[in-house]
């Protein structure tokens, strides 16, 4: 096991889920001071507890050292084990905030991984459960991981503050992951969304499919926007709606954008014409920043080209987002491992902004704790 020596040190609460990931990823632990240590309120919030104690659930062998304020953590990380498990997620955030994560860890556990997570599956601030099924799942499966087991399902919906979500995921687990050239874009081919609606009347959804099929028709006649209205027990325990919309393109990119409604009893109520409209613009603006991969997955697809085998990957995404850029300054400290970053200005054939072709060798990384059939 790593020792002491090897650790990493951060200050700040920022990007903590990264920093833990790749901690657990590469066995190297992690050390993080000043955890808003000079906020009214200081240390570790709820969500990132629950996010911790979800990493524990999920390696077998973790050491998690916090001190009393919780403004100081050191996480010795274990091997990642899987299998069978629940977890409640903290409400403060979406079941996004977690799922993010395990997407990133499930293929290299020792067990298939099998879980259910319960809380908030639609805010505002999180990718929600319907965009990461339409956007991650495919973005794993051009990597080789894929399968009857791998899966993502919204059992129950839950919107802030209440929460009372349910979703189950699956993955296999992969020995090596495939290295990609995902270059070509190509053009939008359809658009299909989800609009949904829990404990307000089901009229909302249809309305917020309309308006966003104002705007939407204008380009390409292939949009499908299903509604979803759960009732009973599946509803959660507050009410909300909101649209998600992901455009396909001819060759199998997929973009995505989403809006929910503002949480009840917190801001002004929110029109459902208004949230359909202002989605269909949020997508038109992904699909102008294109890319062969959105901006809410550009960390994960960087991450497994990283680990894939000694072997070139390349792909080609929009401007890079900040969260993005500070990812790749950990993969940096992580794994060693930098990326050979070419700027294509928008020629003819690209329409929309400036890309990015990014370029990386794999290190080669292998599931060694995956059980020997």
């Amino acid at each position: 096991m790593a020792t002491q020596a090897h650790s990493l040190s951060y200050s700040g609460c920022n990007f903590l889920r990264q920093r833990l990931v790749l901690s657990t990823l590469s066995g190297r632990p992690v050390k993080i001071r000043k955890i808003r240590a000079r906020d009214d309120n200081p240390g570790l919030r709820d969500f990132e507890a629950s996010f911790i104690r979800l990493l524990d659930k999920v390696t077998n062998g973790s050491r998690i050292e916090i001190n009393q304020t919780g403004t100081t953590l050191y996480y010795q990380p274990g091997l990642l084990y899987g299998g069978s498990m629940e977890h409640d997620c903290s409400v403060l955030r979406s079941i996004g905030y977690y799922l993010e994560s395990l997407l990133c860890l499930a293929p290299f556990m020792k067990h298939p991984l099998r879980i259910v997570l319960r809380g908030v599956t639609n805010d505002q601030v999180d990718p929600s459960v319907d965009v990461l099924k339409a956007t991650a799942l495919p973005l794993l499966k051009q990597f080789g991981i894929d399968g009857e087991s791998f899966e993502l399902k919204v059992v129950r919906r839950g919107m802030p503050p209440g929460g009372g979500g349910e979703v189950f995921f699956s993955c296999p687990v992969r020995k090596i992951l495939k290295p990609i050239q995902l270059i070509d874009p190509g053009k939008i081919k359809r658009i299909r969304g989800m609009a949904y609606s829990v404990r307000v009347s089901p009229q909302m959804a249809n309305r917020i499919v309309d308006s966003a099929r104002s705007i939407l028709n204008k380009f390409i006649p292939d949009i499908y926007i299903y509604t979803d209205h759960m009732k009973g027990i599946n509803s959660g325990k507050s009410p909300g709606f909101g649209l998600s919309l992901v455009a396909e393109t001819t060759n199998g990119t997929f973009l995505s954008a989403e809006l929910a409604s503002n949480p009840q009893g917190q801001g002004a109520a929110m029109l459902p014409e208004d949230l359909g409209r202002n989605c269909a613009r949020l997508l038109l603006e992904e699909i102008y920043r294109g890319g062969c991969v959105d901006s809410t997955n550009q960390s994960l697809a960087l991450l497994l080209m990283t680990l894939g085998q000694q072997d070139v990957s390349k792909v080609l995404l929009g401007p890079l987002s900040p969260y993005t850029i500070e990812f790749l300054r950990h993969l940096k400290t992580f794994f060693q491992i930098m990326f050979k970053i070419e700027t294509k200005p928008c020629g003819e054939e690209l329409k929309g902004g400036d890309k990015v072709l990014m370029t990386c060798v794999g290190i080669g990384f292998s599931n060694l704790s995956k059980t020997l059939k």
